[in-house]
């Protein structure tokens, strides 16, 4: 549903120049062309979310650049001579920019240029809009793939949890003896999704009867946990594993205590993606 025009935020002389009249700021001077934080970019207008920080790249083409937008969150209208194509918000209607494809920037080979004055930029933690939550499942790209593309996710991240080295590599983690969980930090919104529901997820993703690790991947680094922040998240976990339980699974995933998240390296993150392939050890599973 669209906002009505009176929730819409009250836009300054310059914001209205772009965003309602599309006009476009000159390059480099948006507070948002160098910055790389991590979080949100909402519509300056109508507060809608429009790209997540890890979508973003440096194209030093003097305005910020993605290479994905939020899902349904922008429209596409070739302009009037044919040749470039205007992306507005999905919500609102406010100008963004152009988008331009085949330039070979990134693996997406897509490019959304857009105004810095179009943007608000949330971080990640802000007011505690955003919420963490922690599970391994196997080899993370899996787990990480399948988060990412449920509603209501901010971010998926590779990494690990659980051992008793300090910045580990993923060579360390491999070798079974750092005590390491491949792991992946799913940032939410609890507006829009529950720990609940991410939990199951996470059930209905892999196999949580394996015990020596996920489809062909064993060892310890592969076993299957949810890591809690709390007694509610232990309690939540505690509870659907009965409810399987119930169902007949006999279910070998381990409820711990969160501890210590180290980002994997580089080439770990959004492996699919890039790859542009699909999980062949991770497949969607009803069991709730």
């Amino acid at each position: 549903m669209e906002s009505n025009e009176k929730e819409y935020r009250k836009l300054t002389s310059a914001e209205e120049r772009v965003i309602v009249h599309k006009q476009t700021e000159m390059p480099f001077t948006g507070e948002y062309n160098d910055f790389f934080e991590k979080g949100v970019y909402r519509c300056k207008r109508c507060d809608s979310p429009l790209y997540r920080s890890d979508s973003k790249f440096k194209s030093t083409c003097g305005w910020p650049s993605f290479d994905d937008e939020i899902d349904g969150a922008v429209k596409r209208i070739r302009d009037a001579d044919g040749v470039r194509v205007e992306i507005v918000c999905a919500n609102c209607g406010g100008h963004l920019g152009h988008v331009f494809e085949g330039e070979g920037y990134t693996d997406k080979n897509v490019r959304h240029c857009v105004n810095s004055i179009s943007m608000v930029f949330v971080p990640a933690e802000k007011e505690g809009r955003v919420k963490k939550a922690h599970f391994a499942g196997g080899c993370f790209w899996g787990v990480e793939y399948f988060f990412e593309k449920r509603e209501g996710v901010v971010s998926a991240v590779s990494g690990y949890m659980g051992g008793i080295l300090e910045n580990p590599t993923y060579k360390d983690v491999c070798t079974g003896a750092s005590g390491h969980y491949e792991t992946v930090e799913v940032t939410y919104d609890p507006n829009k999704i529950s720990y609940e529901d991410l939990t199951k997820l996470f059930f209905e993703i892999h196999d949580p009867t394996q015990r020596d690790g996920q489809g062909p991947d064993l060892g310890e680094q592969y076993l299957s946990v949810v890591f809690y922040e709390n007694e509610e998240e232990r309690e939540t976990a505690m509870k659907l594993i009965g409810i399987l339980k119930e169902k007949g699974y006999d279910i070998a995933t381990k409820v711990l205590p969160a501890e210590v998240f180290y980002i994997a390296e580089d080439y770990h993150q959004d492996y699919y993606e890039r790859k542009k392939s699909k999980p062949y050890c991770h497949i969607y599973k009803k069991m709730f």
